[in-house]
């Protein structure tokens, strides 16, 4: 198969590899498990791979397209265009509160684009009051850092501030062959469990991102100096934090600690 599938070439831009190994797409659909009348939404539905059998288990949903070309293509398929609302945009930008619907929480999933990964998990987090679960095929590598624990390497910034909102399930490992074009890394399908009973509340969710983001700054240097001017040795000891350690050993407790500490003091 050449990198032009169904007439359209994957775009470097938007980070586009299409899914087209049946096997694997069935395993993932089995992993988000749509159920009809529920009410899910698409990030980056590409050539309809997923959308295709989870519109056929749930009759309806949203998805959200970047590509005009994608997005065109979904409006006119002969059997998908009465089962789906197509919305026109960069998901980054969307306020995803606009789908709560009271009865149905919102259940997200996509195959997302490497490039973006990141930032979008940090920007559906704004959202997790709305959102039941999410499903996200991702860098492995990106997995493996969602789902660290402290003390080892991958642990870090997101490890922690998604850990703090999500439960967070690695579900299942994707081969590159699975895509076209392959891409150079290995993919994994995680899932994302925002907390109702959250075991570690945090006052202000964008400080303990802003705190992790200098915590983790440095890796190889102490907690002490990489929060040097935000908190002083005293103050680590009197959190019960060691102001030695290193920040991979700290907790998502401990930084949800350190935050609630400064958001207090503002």
């Amino acid at each position: 198969m050449s990198k032009t599938h169904l007439g359209h070439r994957a775009r470097k831009r938007f980070g586009q590899n299409f899914l087209h190994d049946q096997n694997i797409i069935e395993q993932i659909v089995d992993v988000i498990n749509p159920q009809p009348q529920q009410n899910l939404v698409e990030i980056g539905p590409g050539l309809a791979a997923l959308t295709e059998p989870v519109a056929e288990r749930c009759q309806f949903l949203r998805v959200i397209e970047i590509d005009r070309d994608l997005a065109d293509r979904l409006e006119s398929h002969p059997f998908l265009q009465h089962q789906l609302e197509v919305i026109r945009g960069d998901a980054m930008e969307i306020d995803f509160r606009q789908f709560r619907d009271s009865d149905k929480p919102l259940r997200v999933f996509g195959n997302l684009p490497y490039n973006i990964s990141t930032p979008l998990i940090f920007h559906l987090l704004e959202y997790t009051s709305a959102i039941q679960d999410m499903h996200f095929m991702l860098q492995k590598e990106v997995v493996d850092r969602l789902a660290a624990g402290p003390g080892s390497k991958t642990y870090g910034r997101i490890s922690v501030s998604v850990q703090q909102a999500c439960r967070v399930t690695p579900v299942l490992s994707v081969p590159a062959g699975a895509f076209n074009p392959p891409p150079k890394v290995e993919s994994s399908v995680v899932r994302l469990e925002p907390y109702t009973e959250n075991p570690t509340p945090v006052k202000d969710r964008a400080q303990l991102h802003a705190l992790c983001l200098k915590a983790f700054n440095q890796r190889r240097k102490t907690i002490r100096n990489n929060l040097k001017g935000l908190v002083d040795e005293q103050q680590l000891e009197q959190l019960d934090i060691d102001p030695g350690a290193r920040p991979e050993t700290l907790s998502v407790a401990d930084y949800c600690r350190i935050s609630d500490w400064l958001t207090d003091r503002k």
